[in-house]
């Protein structure tokens, strides 16, 4: 080999040391570090985000448990099925639950279960929110409807800001024509500093004495910072009572990215983690 060549040879393999030293620094430098909220099982952690130098983690719980408060069921509208309802409320103010399971059951004025309905769901700190399971079947008239909740998954929130969501503009009308006996409206804001790819809003009827009447929701996709919406909600066949209040609720899952616009959403961007 000539000299030229051997010299050219050096030099290549010169550069490539040096892309390969770059190369590796702008990884340790870029790489994500290593915490006790990246929902891997790194460091000297036993599990994952817990045990070793995350032990503190490993007994972090929230003061209060999930709490069940008013639940019943309504008429669906169609013959031998029922809507049931039941209110969750997380009394904390640092913890929501981005997974629990509830199950709905339909008991007889006996105590004998008719029917049973499962599913799951998520809760915001300090929120209290209906779950609502429609046209569920049963043989008879319900005499009481019981709820449980469990399988909590607890998530810590730092410096939580709820997400500012607001409905203003409701009504309520019978129809006279067209589809449907009667229709809620209203207007959505979304006054956070995030685009929300979905928003689920609930609405519950009321008479005078408080007592629910009729539930439903809908779905708002896509409602971007600053944005308003109109939204309808309908209800197909007559229910009993005098409508004379509106509960208007509404779900935004900041657990999930899918929650979030995708060319905004940022991991973690919402729900602030911080650990001494």
């Amino acid at each position: 080999m000539e000299k030229r060549d051997l010299k050219r040879l050096i030099i290549i393999l010169i550069y490539l040391l040096i892309l390969a030293s770059l190369s590796l620094a702008a990884y340790f430098w870029l790489r994500p570090k290593e915490s006790c909220f990246d929902q891997k099982m790194n460091q000297n952690e036993q599990g994952i985000d817990c045990g070793g130098i995350c032990q503190k983690r490993c007994n972090l719980l929230p003061q209060f448990d999930l709490t069940v408060g008013e639940k019943g069921f309504v008429e669906s509208g169609i013959s031998g099925k029922y809507d049931l309802f039941g209110e969750i409320s997380n009394p904390n103010n640092d913890f929501g639950s981005g997974s629990f399971s509830y199950e709905f059951k339909i008991k007889d004025s006996t105590g004998i279960t008719l029917n049973q309905f499962s599913g799951k769901s998520f809760i915001l700190p300090g929120e209290k929110k209906y779950l609502i399971a429609v046209n569920i079947p049963a043989e008879s008239v319900p005499g009481e409807i019981t709820l449980a909740v469990s399988e909590v998954k607890w998530e810590e929130f730092v410096n939580y800001e709820k997400p500012q969501l607001k409905i203003i503009n409701r009504s309520y009308q019978e129809t006279s024509s067209g589809v449907g006996f009667s229709e809620a409206f209203g207007l959505l804001k979304n006054e956070s500093p995030f685009d929300f790819s979905t928003i689920k809003i609930n609405v519950v009827l009321k008479d005078y004495a408080g007592k629910i009447l009729a539930l439903n929701s809908t779905i708002i996709n896509t409602v971007k910072t600053g944005e308003s919406r109109d939204f309808k909600v309908i209800w197909p066949s007559k229910f009993s009572g005098e409508v004379e209040d509106m509960e208007f609720q509404t779900e935004v899952n900041v657990f999930s990215s899918e929650a979030f616009v995708e060319r905004y959403f940022r991991s973690k961007k919402f729900q602030k983690y911080d650990y001494q």
